[in-house]
């Protein structure tokens, strides 16, 4: 049985071979597409099995046995099955199917495009679950020239990727599903190649772990019987591809009972976040996506029974927003219930803190929010100051942490972590300069898992370590004209140790006297030199007589 390291370089050098002159980030689309495809089709399979839909007969398959029970009143199938799932696919279009017409050779080139036409009719038999399902296939264009210039190149190419995804192993060496983490290789190394485009959908691991554990640990350090009854709730307000999201629901208490909820611009990332949560095992009734502009138009909201509409609050909120983004900070906005209390818009050319703000909006009471951002929020006056200055004046800022530069494939800009809080316990803000702790890759620097361990060590400790962290008043903040910035508050310089007078004198003492040595030893032997040559004789002499002067006046 391979590792999964093996797996995913097998996938990634096949992957290569396939996509022929199609970029990376292209082909992204249809290699994890199927793979969703294969992972809906086989977890269908498994229900029809397991809630006895079908039953198959003696040697018989599942997949044979829906094909053959099907027949009489297939509509009913697919309503059943929907209305437990959320999708239903006919068994025509199955994954094993599929497979199956590709190895026989009878697949034809419309078949790719039926399947995913068949999979959304499906989608309308249950409205509940249609928002989760809705599209997801969208970007996988059957009829694009980029996968061939013919309708048999294209459709050659379509079978080779679904013949490779068929042949990963969706389990490691041990028995233990790697369906999930392979999804999340794969991602990770798309990013890899995808460069600045990369920051619109993949936070690097390390960084989400550090997010993950900040925004859990008052959760973990709850007694068993004090956790929620009604489960943990999580919004990312720029969720990329979901691993912020996924990383968090590691870190919880009880990763089976909590809920997720994100937004996100980019349509095909939307749709990438979707299918890497529920390759993660997480139902779809526990997940809630929205693709959309998050500071355009409020959302997560909830509608009472009056038709009154109020923002729904969450107990984790983490983001790794778009840096210095453009937004429209239009005056109306001031009167948006997530800007009003601020007295200030963030700059057009500069969202970050209009992020922030929004992700406040959404956070309970009790909770804890952590957002990557850039340096520049720290420091920055005009609006940028205004704001910040009612942050710390209301006490909402909890730490600022400095991460190492280069981290992200997107920027290699340092970034910093800010933890907000609404109700915190202490009147002070943490800071911690994580900055030179790290292992230097071949393309991005690496928090190490060391690293990781003394950021959250630190911040759960919230104390002064020398040239590491410190806890700032806010009287002291306050001196400092409400600049965040971190070398105001953690100096990390390492003072040259002092210079022993005594020693240096010995040493140079030491030094010329093994100068004057070295002469005198270089005098015997020019002395002992003789040139047949009368003029080059006097010369010598001449250089004799003033090195003679020279070991002279050093003794």
């Amino acid at each position: 049985m391979p590792t999964i390291d093996q797996t995913i370089s097998s996938i990634w050098s096949m992957a290569n071979q396939l996509r022929g002159n199609m970029d990376a980030s292209e082909y992204r689309d249809y290699i994890l597409g199927f793979m969703f495809y294969r992972y809906l089709s086989e977890r269908q399979e498994q229900h029809l099995l397991d809630y006895e839909i079908v039953f198959p007969q003696e040697g018989e398959s599942i997949n044979d046995a829906y094909a053959r029970e099907a027949q009489e009143d297939r509509d009913e199938y697919l309503r059943v099955i929907a209305g437990d799932l959320g999708y239903a696919i006919s068994p025509e279009y199955t994954w094993k199917t599929i497979v199956g017409k590709i190895a026989d050779k009878t697949i034809r080139p419309s078949d790719f495009q039926d399947m995913i036409d068949s999979f959304n009719h499906s989608l309308a038999i249950n409205p509940n679950a249609e928002q989760r399902f809705d599209g997801i296939f969208n970007d996988m264009r059957f009829t694009s020239t980029r996968l061939g210039a013919s309708v048999n190149d294209r459709a050659k190419a379509l079978a080779g990727t679904i013949t490779l995804v068929d042949s990963i192993t969706y389990t490691d060496e041990n028995g233990h599903d790697i369906l999930g983490d392979i999804y999340m290789y794969l991602i990770a190394q798309f990013a890899g190649n995808a460069g600045k485009k990369a920051g619109e959908f993949y936070t690097p691991a390390p960084v989400s772990e550090v997010l993950a554990k900040i925004v859990t640990q008052d959760l973990r350090a709850l007694p068993a019987d004090d956790h929620s009854a009604g489960g943990y709730s999580v919004y990312d307000f720029a969720c990329g591809s979901g691993s912020l999201l996924l990383s968090v629901q590691q870190q919880t208490p009880d990763p089976s009972r909590v809920f997720f909820y994100g937004q996100e611009l980019n349509t095909t990332t939307y749709d990438l976040a979707r299918m890497n949560l529920m390759m993660h095992n997480v139902d779809y009734q526990h997940m809630k996506l929205r693709n959309a502009d998050t500071l355009e138009a409020d959302w997560p909201l909830l509608t009472d029974k009056s038709g009154i509409q109020e923002a729904q609050s969450f107990d984790m909120v983490v983001a790794n927003p778009p840096y210095s983004a453009n937004w429209d900070n239009r005056d109306e906005k001031l009167k948006d219930p997530r800007f009003r209390d601020f007295g200030a818009l963030a700059p057009k050319s500069k969202a970050d803190l209009a992020f922030v703000l929004h992700g406040l909006y959404h956070l309970k009471p009790e909770g804890t929010m952590a957002v990557v951002l850039p340096h520049g929020v720290l420091f920055r006056g005009a609006s940028e100051g205004k704001i910040r200055k009612t942050l710390i004046e209301k006490n909402l800022i909890d730490a600022v942490i400095g991460l190492p530069s280069n981290l992200f494939y997107s920027t290699g800009i340092p970034t910093l972590v800010m933890v907000l809080k609404k109700n915190k316990n202490t009147d002070d803000i943490l800071f911690i300069d994580a900055s030179n702790d790290f292992e230097k890759g071949k393309k991005q620097n690496i928090l190490r898992e060391q690293d990781i361990q003394k950021i959250i060590d630190t911040y759960a400790t919230r104390q002064d370590v020398e040239r590491y962290a410190h806890v700032a008043t806010l009287d002291g903040i306050t001196e400092n004209d409400f600049n965040l910035n971190i070398p105001r508050y953690v100096d990390t310089y390492v003072p040259e140790p002092p210079i022993d007078l005594g020693e240096l004198t010995r040493e140079m003492t030491e030094v010329d006297e093994q100068i004057a040595s070295t002469q005198k030893e270089l005098l015997g032997m020019m002395s002992e030199l003789h040139a047949e040559d009368p003029k080059l004789q006097a010369d010598l002499d001449t250089f004799i007589t003033l090195l003679r002067k020279e070991v002279g006046s050093n003794e």
